[in-house]
């Protein structure tokens, strides 16, 4: 609940200064921080999985990261 009203608020911001009226901006940003919640372990996960496997391929190849 705490991250859907930051997000309202930081959307309603975002809203005011091109002119509107808030209440879009505030829709927008609840929506974007529902999103990005249910989005986190999905794109955690494949970001995790791609380092993981960088490093297991370095290591097979004998390289070291600088």
């Amino acid at each position: 609940m705490i991250g859907k009203l930051l997000g309202a608020l930081a959307g309603r911001r975002l809203d005011r200064r091109d002119g509107g009226s808030g209440i879009t901006g505030a829709l927008i940003g609840a929506a974007a921080a529902g999103l990005a919640r249910r989005a986190l372990v999905p794109v955690g996960l494949a970001v995790g999985s791609g380092y993981l496997a960088r490093k297991l391929i370095e290591r097979r190849r004998g390289r070291r990261p600088e």
